[in-house]
C-alpha cells in the first residue's frame, strides 16, 4: 500500500511516524510533485496540483472535521472523501462552548473589567431559564455540546436538517422548524457544516430572531456569518455580544473591527484542535476497513457537503 501525506501548514514528521507504525509494510511519504500514484491520502488543504496528479486515489482522509475547502477542488473520479468523526474534538468543543456560555451568563467579562479598575462589584444572579441555548447543527460535535450544556441546567434547543432526538434537548428540524428554533433561543451556538445552503446563515434576519439580549457563539466557519449584520445588531442593542473562533479571513486582519469591539470576544480558531494520535488511530482503522471491503463512517456526501 502507498499512503501519501499532503497537509498544508502541518508538521509532517509525527504524522509519518504514526502512520508508519500503524502500517509497517506500507510506503508512507510526504507528497512531492511528480510522486508515484498513492492508494490513499491523508490531507489538509491540499493544492489542486496534488489532486490532479493523484488520480488513482481510493480515499482522501481529511484531518479536520470540516471538508468545505476540500470539496471546492476538482477531485479524482470515484474517490471517497472521509472526515474525522471525533478524534478528541467533541470534548474540546463542549469545553469551549460551555465556557463561553457560562462566561456570558455569569457576567464574568463585567467582573473582569471592574477588577481592572479596582472595583468590588455585585451583580444580581441571573435565572438559567431566561437563557435558553440553541445549538445549530446536531452532528457528533453538536450533540456533545448540547448534552454538556444540559449538565448546567440551561434549557437547550437543537436544530438539524433532519429530525433527531436527544434526551433533555428540545429538538427542531428542517425549514419548518428553523424559525421556531431561533425564537426559542437567547444564546445561539453555530456548529453547522459550511455548504452553499448554510453560507451567510448568520445574518440580520436569523440573528434578529433571537430573543432580546441574544448572544452568538460561532465555532463552525467564518463564512457562516455576515459580519456587518452582527455589528449592526450589536449597535442596535438586540444582541448583547458574541464569542467568535472562526473568521472569513484567517488570521484576522489587524484592522478588523472585531479586535477592539467591547462586546466581541475572539479566539484564533482553537475551539477544537485535531489531536494527532487519536486521528491517526481513527484513520488507520478506516483504511484497514476499506482494504477489507467493509463500510466506514464519515464518508462525505458531496451533494450535501458533509
Amino acid at each position: 500500500m502507498n499512503i501519501t501525506f499532503c497537509c498544508t501548514d502541518t508538521k509532517a514528521d509525527p504524522w509519518l511516524k504514526g502512520l508508519r507504525a500503524a502500517f509497517p509494510h506500507a510506503t508512507v511519504n510526504v507528497w512531492q510533485p511528480g510522486a508515484p500514484q498513492a492508494d490513499v491520502a491523508v490531507v489538509w488543504a491540499p493544492p489542486q496540483q496534488f489532486l490532479d496528479e493523484q488520480q488513482a486515489l481510493k480515499a482522501l482522509f481529511n484531518i479536520g472535521a470540516g471538508v468545505d475547502a476540500l470539496l471546492k477542488l476538482r477531485l479524482p473520479p470515484g474517490v471517497k472523501v472521509v472526515r474525522l468523526d471525533d478524534a478528541g474534538m467533541s470534548v474540546q468543543m463542549a469545553e469551549y462552548v460551555c465556557h463561553a456560555v457560562i462566561r456570558h451568563f455569569r457576567e464574568f467579562d463585567g467582573y473582569e473589567a471592574d477588577v481592572k479598575e479596582g472595583k468590588w462589584s455585585y451583580r444580581k444572579p441571573r435565572e438559567r431559564q431566561a437563557f435558553p441555548v440553541g445549538v445549530m447543527g446536531l452532528g457528533v460535535l453538536g450533540e456533545r455540546v448540547a448534552r454538556a450544556l444540559r449538565v448546567f441546567d440551561f434549557p437547550v434547543h437543537g436544530w438539524s436538517r433532519t429530525p433527531k432526538a436527544i434526551e433533555g434537548v428540545f429538538t427542531h428540524s428542517g425549514e419548518a422548524g428553523f424559525e421556531g428554533f431561533l425564537s426559542a433561543s437567547r444564546v445561539l451556538v453555530n456548529l453547522l457544516p459550511l455548504t452553499p445552503d448554510t453560507q451567510d446563515i448568520l445574518n440580520r434576519h436569523t440573528l434578529g430572531r433571537l430573543q432580546p439580549g441574544g448572544y452568538l457563539i460561532n465555532v463552525a466557519r467564518g463564512a457562516h456569518l455576515v459580519e456587518a449584520d452582527l455589528l449592526a445588531l450589536l449597535e442596535r442593542g438586540h444582541l448583547a455580544g458574541a464569542t467568535l473562533d472562526v473568521f472569513r479571513t484567517e488570521p484576522l486582519p489587524p484592522e478588523h473591527p472585531f479586535w477592539a469591539h467591547p462586546q466581541i470576544r475572539i479566539t484564533p480558531h482553537t475551539s477544537a484542535r485535531t489531536l494527532r494520535d487519536e486521528s491517526i488511530a481513527q484513520i488507520a482503522g478506516k483504511i484497514r476497513a476499506l482494504e477489507a471491503g467493509q463500510p466506514i463512517a464519515g464518508v462525505v456526501d458531496a451533494i450535501r457537503g458533509y
